[in-house]
């Protein structure tokens, strides 16, 4: 196990340190997950939450490799970024609905039948059933075609789904829907039309498919204005590596993708797509999250708080 670990540090550029956090966080939850599916005839589906910048992606790619590797329990996994709407079809939602939708993010710019289809395949797959796993290309902000996708061979024990909204809940009310939390949806989004379409996604087909979770993790950021540092902290050390400065002249409606280098004030309004949500996941979900994880400002993580489940 050592070697795998030691394996995954240097494949994803992490520090030596990491080590202590695989042993003291990640076996820990790999445990967890192990002993769910042993008590269950079937496959097991895990949410991971986590706003931007939380590690949810380096951790599930720890889980997948320790429980395929050392558990002998087949996992699968991709995030709900992977199941994003087309671009076309996001243009014609921006069109029909709102133009905000025209960036991607938030419930409602998913193709979530897509990832149900995904998940039943994985389920019922036999052992030389081959199961495409979707793709989307951020560089071109649009889905990968399909041959592109991986493939996962047989049957997955274990599917682990990732993304900043995984298991998030709808508003509680609609006078809370109607309060805009920041300019954005107070200067773009007045009628409230972006964010109540994004509610009733959160009620119907995302609360089914988010209803399937056996098992929901929640690695909890120290609150959204570190979600914001991080993410414009992201955009900076690209710029430094890419030697590209960001043109202030860009920062439109339409242009907030992460798939390029953005300006602070684009990081900032691209934020602002994320933060409802967000910061109504901070407040609500650590008390129903079936495993907690606290993330400190300098990304580290702490033990998980798991509960078992009545």
């Amino acid at each position: 196990m050592t070697t795998t670990i030691q394996n995954l540090i240097n494949q994803e550029s992490l520090p030596a340190s990491y080590a202590d956090t695989v042993k003291k966080t990640i076996l820990p939850l790999a445990q967890h997950i192990h002993s769910l599916r042993k008590a269950r005839e079937e496959p097991v589906v895990i949410g991971i939450n986590g706003a931007q910048g939380t590690g949810k992606s380096t951790l599930t790619e720890f889980l997948r490799e320790l429980l395929t590797t050392h558990y002998r329990m087949p996992t699968a996994s991709f995030s709900l970024d992977d199941l994003y709407l087309t671009r076309a079809e996001r243009e014609k939602l921006a069109q029909d609905v709102h133009p905000l939708f025209i960036t991607r993010g938030v419930p409602g710019t998913h193709d979530i039948a897509l990832g149900q289809r995904v998940i039943d395949q994985l389920k019922a797959a036999g052992p030389g059933t081959e199961t495409r796993i979707p793709v989307f290309d951020k560089s071109r902000d649009d889905r990968s075609p399909q041959h592109l996708w991986p493939v996962f061979r047989g049957r997955a024990e274990v599917i682990l789904i990732e993304g900043w909204c995984m298991g998030a809940a709808p508003a509680a009310s609609e006078s809370e829907l109607m309060q805009p939390v920041n300019e954005l949806e107070r200067s773009e989004d007045p009628e409230g039309t972006w964010r109540q379409y994004v509610n009733r996604c959160l009620k119907g087909g995302y609360g089914r498919f988010f209803n399937q979770i056996d098992s929901l993790i929640m690695l909890r950021a120290p609150s959204m204005e570190c979600v914001l540092e991080w993410r414009t902290l992201q955009e900076h050390k690209l710029r430094e590596r890419s030697g590209v400065a960001p043109k202030e002249s860009e920062i439109a409606s339409e242009a907030a993708q992460p798939s390029r280098i953005m300006s602070d004030e684009e990081v900032v309004r691209f934020i602002m797509h994320y933060e409802r949500i967000t910061r109504a996941s901070l407040d609500e979900m650590p008390a129903r999250a079936d495993c907690l994880i606290n993330v400190a400002e300098d990304h580290s993580f702490g033990e998980p708080l798991i509960r078992q489940r009545s």
